[in-house]
């Protein structure tokens, strides 16, 4: 089941989050940065101050009454922004981000907004691809990757974002 993170979702969206990208946890899955960055992907701190504003969503996938699966969704001008969708480690490629995908196209037409654009680090090859076979296409926009205590850089590749949107 699909539904908006409230507050008292925090702690396990947390755990979920920072499993599913950085880690040993992370290596069971196909869509680690564990062997590009070190830290934390985000923090209880970060997710109170998204969910609390109120240009932001935080959907979660529920399953048996545990957080498998998360997207944020901002609203910038007339495009959604999708940033971190999360699926379980154990459980990728079962088909829960093509859905949560599909949630975040549902919610920016309920927003009457015309596109959803996102930014994936360029060496993350075998992601990038997902996100065409999915209908997003490279902007050819480009923006630094940013360095902060959050976001420790340990790849030898110089690292950037790619952009990319599907028109609705």
């Amino acid at each position: 089941m699909i539904t908006k993170a409230t507050l008292q979702d925090i702690p396990a969206l947390n755990i979920l989050i920072n499993s599913a990208y950085r880690g040993e946890t992370s290596k069971k899955g196909w869509t680690t940065e564990a062997t590009i960055l070190e830290g934390k992907r985000t923090n209880e701190d970060e997710l109170t101050e998204t969910i609390l504003n109120p240009k932001n969503t935080i959907l979660k996938y529920t399953e048996n009454d545990k957080i498998i699966g998360s997207v944020l969704l901002v609203e910038k001008e007339n495009q959604l922004y999708l940033g971190m969708l999360t699926v379980s480690p154990e459980l990728q490629n079962s088909g829960i981000g093509k859905k949560m995908l599909a949630e975040a196209e549902n919610h920016a037409k309920a927003l009457g907004l015309s596109s959803i654009i996102m930014t994936v680090i360029s060496v993350r090859e075998e992601l990038i691809a997902w996100y065409k076979r999915h209908g997003y296409v490279d902007t050819g926009e480009r923006e630094a990757f940013p360095e902060s205590e959050i976001h420790i850089t340990i790849s030898d590749a110089p690292l950037e974002f790619i952009y990319l949107e599907k028109l609705l």
